[in-house]
């Protein structure tokens, strides 16, 4: 934390020490339950994470009709996300 201030460089450094925990709730390490990838797979969260801010940049707003099924899949992430917290 004293040599970087970016929060993608520190999430990755912590996630290669305690392990991924919960998303939401009180749990600091383990391995939650995913369908698609291991939260330990650096390269494949690194390549996610890219494919997403070009995507962002692209397109903000989630408006384009490539993009409207994720901006319904994010929205309802993040509603059933505060419902649980």
């Amino acid at each position: 934390m004293e040599t970087s201030q970016d929060g993608f460089e520190l999430a990755q450094l912590d996630l290669e020490m305690r392990g991924p925990g919960e998303f939401f709730g009180t749990r600091q390490s383990g391995t939650p339950d995913l369908k698609v990838a291991n939260l330990a797979d650096l390269k494949f969260l690194t390549f996610a994470r890219q494919e997403a801010e070009q995507i962002l940049a692209a397109d903000p707003e989630l408006a384009q009709p490539e993009n409207r099924l994720l901006a319904a899949k994010v929205k309802a992430f993040w509603e059933k996300a505060q419902g649980s917290s």
